[in-house]
């Protein structure tokens, strides 16, 4: 696929990519199935059934060979139709109509290829046709030169699911996990739902901002937070691009009110669903800019500001869900219906690949050829 050719409907292609990745996630699934103990994840487990993968499954190989088909009678050839065909064939030989889900064993460890693939499919059906048919970008394709890099940090961080939760949580209940807790949780566990649910909202905002903002002003670990600002090509797949590093600063910092003030299972559960829409949203290749809204929440134009690439505009929009955070601090900016002109890091360049970019911050700066590293702005 052409990196500058963006896709067009009625031609064959989006079909016939459609048709592949059903067939990938078929094909991943099957493993899920025969292999629960190391690839799924228990307290997702908990969520779904075997009955509603079993018809996830059989939906998805259905919807390959249907989408096959659809664009061989759009485009009149192959080259779109057969990977897709031949991949769902594959997945019916290993056996992804006759699948059933069984009882799982308890296992010391495991990665999670089920998180990463039902995640994956909720944001590909939500935001390739939002930015499909309302990009922000009309010529940025979603095969840019770097999308298979944001791809690998995307698939990077579901499959290590349980590491990074392990590691994140563990300062938590070091420096906090010796207070006695149950009083206060059970107070908060007793607040009205939309009363703890705005409360986790602002208490995780908040803690965010501070670490986010830190990373920005350190110049140590700007380099590594740098990492995620290094894209040219904002999308869905964009916010997936984070070093590491930042990873287990960042949501360590987040982790401490969720377990100081221990919300119910149900309002844990809505914010965590809540954030890994939005995180992808503010990312997301789209003009939409959700009217009065864009006042309560974060979105897209709000968020491109943060990463705008031209230097007078660094220092801004460091919250992650509410703007009303950025106006405590004064690092908010929203110009009316203004989008910058374009976005990544101005001064600095990066390495391309998943690999090479979690390297390099601990040997060399971006910004510098050594480690060095001089601050050129207030970023």
């Amino acid at each position: 696929m052409s990196p500058n050719k963006r896709l067009v409907v009625g031609q064959g292609q989006i079909s016939g990519f459609i048709s592949i990745f059903l067939a990938v996630l078929a094909l991943l699934g099957i493993l899920c199935f025969h292999y629960p103990e190391k690839l799924t994840t228990p307290e997702f487990r908990e969520i779904y059934t075997k009955n509603s993968m079993e018809a996830l499954m059989l939906g998805g190989v259905i919807g390959c060979f249907f989408f096959s088909l659809l664009s061989l009678i759009l485009s009149k050839k192959l080259k779109w139709a057969w990977p897709g065909f031949a991949l769902g064939a594959l997945a019916v030989i290993l056996g992804a109509l006759s699948v059933e889900g069984r009882d799982v064993a308890k296992s010391g460890w495991h990665f999670g290829l089920d998180w990463m693939i039902l995640d994956l499919l909720l944001m590909v059906a939500i935001f390739v046709p939002l930015e499909l048919f309302f990009p922000k970008n009309n010529d940025q394709t979603k095969f840019h030169e770097e999308w298979r890099t944001d791809l690998t940090y995307f698939v990077i961080s579901h499959l290590f699911i349980q590491f990074f939760g392990i590691v994140t949580q563990k300062p938590a209940v070091l420096f906090f996990g010796w207070i006695g807790l149950d009083k206060l949780h059970t107070w908060v566990q007793g607040l009205p739902f939309v009363v703890a649910l705005f409360l986790a909202f602002f208490s995780t905002d908040l803690f965010q901002y501070w670490a986010h903002r830190f990373f920005h002003t350190r110049v140590a670990l700007w380099r590594f937070h740098s990492i995620h600002h290094s894209t040219q090509n904002m999308d869905w797949l964009a916010g997936s691009r984070t070093h590491f590093i930042d990873i287990f600063f960042t949501r360590a910092m987040t982790f401490i009110p969720l377990y100081v003030l221990g919300f119910s299972s149900t309002v844990f559960n809505v914010y965590i669903i809540f954030i890994a829409i939005h995180a992808v949203l503010i990312h997301a290749n789209t003009r939409i800019n959700f009217g009065p809204l864009k006042y309560i929440f974060t979105t897209p134009q709000y968020h491109y500001w943060h990463h705008c690439e031209d230097p007078k505009y660094y220092g801004h929009n460091f919250a992650s869900i509410f703007p009303f955070i950025d106006m405590m601090f004064g690092t908010y900016y929203l110009p009316g219906k203004e989008w910058p002109a374009g976005t990544g890091v101005h001064e600095a360049s990066y390495p391309k690949g998943f690999v090479k970019q979690s390297i390099y911050p601990f040997t060399k700066s971006p910004f510098d050829t050594d480690l060095n590293m001089e601050e050129r702005s207030d970023r």
